[in-house]
């Protein structure tokens, strides 16, 4: 929890606390729902939550931003981002069944009300989003082709309103496609920690 507070000092009491609650949340229901690596569990602040929380450096998100988390596992990044940002909205959806539960519950133990888990497919998504979200789901150019349809709404923010997706490794092959637009953001210019080398921001425009 030190770590989040190291890069966003800013946070509320009520931040606070629901950041703090994470960890027992997650080690909890990491046992009988596998939602993140067991041996990564002790790893939640710095591996899941400032990971996610990277979003909130490139982009600070007015209110009345609606964004789309997809592909959420047990919640990441719309958790973390839900709790910065409290007069927003996120739609958090997967797939499969049990990590949306995960992703609820936790949701309902700190009290996220601007927090919607839902088990749906990205192809299944109708819904417009100023923001579409994502942590490693798949290749750029595949997810695009599902989530470009739900990019929409009023410019609300500094930046257009499009796809933000954090990646590790080398991402040239799959940004290539969208050169003309993308920007990528290298993670190791904002958080310190080693293991932010080699992972990468990348913002489309739609």
């Amino acid at each position: 929890m030190k770590l989040i507070l190291k890069y966003f000092p800013q946070l509320t009491d009520r931040q606070r606390e629901q950041m703090e609650k994470l960890y027992e949340l997650y080690a909890d229901w990491n046992q009988k729902i596998n939602v993140i690596s067991r041996k990564d569990i002790d790893n939640l602040y710095e591996h899941h939550v400032l990971h996610s929380l990277a979003i909130a450096k490139m982009i600070n998100f007015r209110p009345g931003t609606r964004v789309l988390d997809f592909g959420t596992g047990g919640g990441f990044p719309g958790i973390p981002l839900s709790i910065m940002f409290p007069e927003c909205s996120f739609k958090l959806i997967d797939g499969t069944g049990k990590k949306i539960r995960v992703a609820q519950e936790v949701a309902n133990a700190i009290g996220l009300e601007n927090c919607s888990p839902v088990q749906l497919r990205g192809e299944e998504e109708k819904e417009k989003f100023n923001f579409i979200v994502s942590r490693a789901v798949m290749p750029l150019p595949d997810m695009m082709k599902i989530v470009r349809k739900n990019v929409g709404g009023k410019q609300l923010n500094s930046l257009p309103n499009g796809v933000i997706c954090l990646k590790g490794g080398d991402v040239q092959a799959e940004t290539a496609p969208f050169r003309k637009v993308v920007e990528v953001y290298d993670l190791s210019h904002w958080f310190s920690e080693e293991w932010f080398k080699e992972k990468h921001l990348i913002y489309v425009p739609c």
